[in-house]
Parts: structure tokens; C-alpha cells; sequence
């Protein structure tokens, strides 16, 4: 008789070969290695994350950033890049919106450089969206202070959006926080990574962070990334 099975996952594979051998094994052994089981399924939970702001669903969207000056001098890629990858990220996974060309916002910041003074009225009728989120990138590093020789990336921003239709077109209709950090392993020097790598993996986790205040998605229950810092 030729039964085909699908392949278990791993965390019933585990069981499975746990439970084969219970028979052998005292109790007090048994109750720890069902327990040791559970952790590790619990610990591989997937959970649904809502959006905090659902209002660019159906409606023109502009991405902007800004940051102080000495930010934009020492990395000169990073407002190009947050603007770009957060508004490729929600043009993706939020439906029916649709999102301005951030080659063109970005060139528009170029051209405007007083824009983060400007009304946000005036700027969502400037730009002709619905919506404006604006990113206000209040602090970007790479190292500790006084301390070139270990990564603690961070990136912390304020978010804010305008709805040109809103009650105050004039005021942010939602404001958000987002401080992520890059690496998450503690004691990380030179010798391990290059300026380049953190750099890019600190704008991707800010990146995703960002975009996902505005969908639904799915994370880990309880995220593991190593030892995590302080």
C-alpha cells in the first residue's frame, strides 16, 4: 500500500518524533520536553498586525521626508531612499491608492527646499494628491555617540499625514512615531560589517516600519533577532 503523506513542518516533526519516544523516557523528562515543544511552537507564531491608518485606501498619495541639514550632508542617499521605498512599499500593499512617482516628489523637494515651512493645504494642492504623508527624520546615525568603532544604527521619525479633504486641511489628520534600530545584536564593530551594510539595513527595517503603519500585515509573535539592545 503506497500512501503519499505531505511533508510535516517542522514544529510537528519535532513533536511527532517526541512523542514516539514518550514511552521510554520518564515522566518528569516527558513533561519537560512537551514543554520545550510548545515553547518553540508558540515561539514560531505568526500574528496579524492592523494598520494604524487606513486613509490613503483609494486616494492620490505624495511621499515626502525631510531632515536636518548635517543629516543630509553626512548621508545624502538616505531622504531619496526613504522616500522611494516607502512609496514603492505602499503603492504595493495599499489597495486602489495611487501613489506619485517619488522620482518626481523627490526632484519637487530639490526644487522647493523651504517645503517642510509650507501649509499642508498648499502642499497637497501643490503636488494635486488627496493625501500627503510627510516623514520628518528628526534623527539618522549609524554609530553611538563618540564611538566610530561600533554600529548602533537608528533612525527616528516623526509621521505625519494631511488629508487634503480633511475637517483642517491645514493640520495632520493622524501623527505617528517610528524609532527603529539597526543591528538589534549587540556589539557589532567594524570587523564584522561595513558602513554600506548598516546603512541599508538600518533604511530597510526604518523603511518597512514606516509602510506598515498604513496596511495590514503579518509579523512574528514575538520577533527573534538575537540578543536585542537596550
Amino acid at each position: 500500500m503506497n500512501t503519499a503523506l505531505k511533508a510535516p513542518t517542522k514544529s510537528i516533526a519535532i513533536a511527532a518524533l517526541a512523542c514516539a519516544c514518550l514511552g521510554s523516557i520518564p515522566g518528569c523528562i516527558v513533561a519537560g520536553i512537551a514543554s520545550a515543544i510548545g515553547a518553540n511552537i508558540e515561539k514560531e507564531k505568526e500574528i496579524e498586525v492592523l494598520a494604524k491608518y487606513r486613509g490613503l485606501e483609494n486616494q492620490s498619495v505624495a511621499v515626502l521626508a525631510h531632515s536636518m541639514m548635517a543629516t543630509a550632508y553626512e548621508y545624502p542617499t538616505a531622504i531619496p531612499n526613504v522616500v522611494g521605498n516607502v512609496a514603492n512599499n505602499i503603492q504595493q500593499h495599499v489597495g486602489g491608492v495611487r501613489v506619485l512617482d517619488p522620482r518626481h516628489t523627490v526632484a519637487w523637494m530639490h526644487q522647493n527646499p523651504g517645503w517642510p515651512t509650507m501649509p499642508l493645504a498648499d502642499l497637497a494642492s501643490e503636488l494635486d494628491v488627496d493625501r500627503v504623508v510627510v516623514i520628518d527624520l528628526y534623527e539618522y546615525r549609524l554609530n553611538p555617540e563618540g564611538n566610530a568603532f561600533l554600529w548602533d544604527g537608528v533612525a527616528a521619525a516623526n509621521i505625519g499625514v494631511a488629508e487634503r479633504d480633511g475637517i483642517d486641511p491645514d493640520s495632520y489628520a493622524e501623527e505617528l512615531q517610528v524609532i527603529s534600530k539597526f543591528p538589534d545584536m549587540e556589539g557589532i564593530g567594524r570587523e564584522q560589517a561595513g558602513a554600506r551594510e548598516v546603512e541599508l539595513g538600518l533604511q530597510k527595517t526604518f523603511v518597512d516600519e514606516v509602510a506598515f503603519l498604513f496596511y495590514d500585515h503579518i509579523e512574528k509573535k514575538y520577533p527573534d533577532r538575537g540578543i536585542k539592545r537596550k
